[in-house]
């Protein structure tokens, strides 16, 4: 067995490691874009920018060249960051061994032109030679430095095909982690964008110090509002209640280790978007998918207050707290 690992961050990074941990025997190899990242993983066993600290097993190495990476590739892990996709995939997908069964898709997002989700991008992006491998997508609460520390961790993979979900959990199962299964990608991949969102929104009633109580709100709300959206667009209910939708949330929303929450918080104190931006060095998927949230909550006529307010601020359109008290005197609603 080979397995080929798109994307050198800190999530495909540490999926490699567990990966290579569970097959000691097996060559896991990572697509990274820099030459020296590629010769530090290879010859240091490190990845110090997205996991500073963490050794990793010699059977760990990483290429710049997809051919290289994909050749004899027997299971492929997609954790490209989902605005990098497609122009990735333009040049990794003729690489692609034929006969591919599935694909396991870490990244998390909705494309900010088209609003589609990670495995429709994926599925355009592969081709029609591609068209019969499986694209199994797998998300949940999980910071990557965690897995790659060996803590306890439950992700959920989605595909419509058995096979693929079976396939996914037999890569990635092992003594600290665990891998529900779903038949709900729709709602799997919206809840993993969304949540995003709602990180930022959370970080910003911290940065205001405005109170736990209004933490409570917000997020409750929040979830009610992918709840809406999601189930409007075809998604299961409990999905969004289950490891994919509400304990995702949780972590993004209350942890400082969540990079959308820490985006949030900063411009809760009064930073600049453009100056938080430039000193974070990763990529901050909620910020990008704001404003498709907001475009989909028009699209499928869902009331979404908070969600979409996240996505004015961001755009300048209001300050935090002009958007706060706009919120406080929207009209009262009844629950459901």
């Amino acid at each position: 067995m080979k397995v080929a690992v798109l994307g050198g961050g800190s999530f495909g990074t540490s999926i490699s490691l567990l990966i290579a941990r569970k097959f000691p025997e097996v060559p896991v190899i990572l697509l990274v874009r820099r030459e020296d990242q590629a010769q530090e993983i290879s010859e240091g066993g490190t990845n110090e920018k997205y996991l500073p600290g963490i050794r990793l097993p010699p059977n760990v190495t990483a290429s710049t060249d997809p051919a290289e990476v994909l050749r004899g590739a027997d299971r492929v892990v997609h954790a490209v960051p989902l605005q990098q996709t497609r122009a990735a995939l333009a040049e990794f997908a003729p690489h692609f061994p034929r006969g591919l069964h599935s694909i396991v898709a870490l990244s998390k997002g909705l494309e900010l032109d088209s609003g589609k989700t990670v495995s429709q991008v994926i599925r355009e992006g592969l081709g029609p030679a591609l068209a019969q491998t499986e694209i199994c997508v797998v998300s949940g609460p999980s910071f990557a430095v965690e897995i790659a520390q060996g803590c306890p961790t439950s992700l959920v993979a989605a595909s419509r095909d058995d096979a693929a979900l079976e396939s996914a959990q037999s890569l990635l199962v092992g003594p600290t982690l665990r891998v529900n299964t779903t038949h709900d990608v729709m709602g799997v991949e919206l809840c993993g964008a969304l949540k995003n969102v709602l990180a930022l929104a959370a970080g910003i009633i911290d940065g205001m110090d405005l109170g736990r109580n209004a933490m409570a709100g917000l997020v409750a709300q929040g979830c009610s509002e992918i709840r809406w959206l999601a189930t409007k667009m075809g998604a299961e209910p409990t999905t969004v209640a289950g490891l994919a939708g509400v304990g995702d949330i949780m972590l993004t929303c209350f942890n400082d280790m969540s990079r959308n929450r820490t985006v949030g918080l900063r411009l809760g104190r009064g930073e600049s978007l453009e100056d938080i931006l430039g000193s974070t060095g990763q990529v901050v998927e909620g910020v990008k998918t704001a404003g498709v949230v907001a475009s989909l909550a028009r699209r499928h006529g869902v009331y979404m207050p908070v969600l979409t307010a996240v996505s004015v601020i961001l755009e300048g359109q209001v300050s935090a707290r002009e958007a706060v008290e706009e919120v406080m005197n929207l009209p009262q609603q009844a629950e459901h």
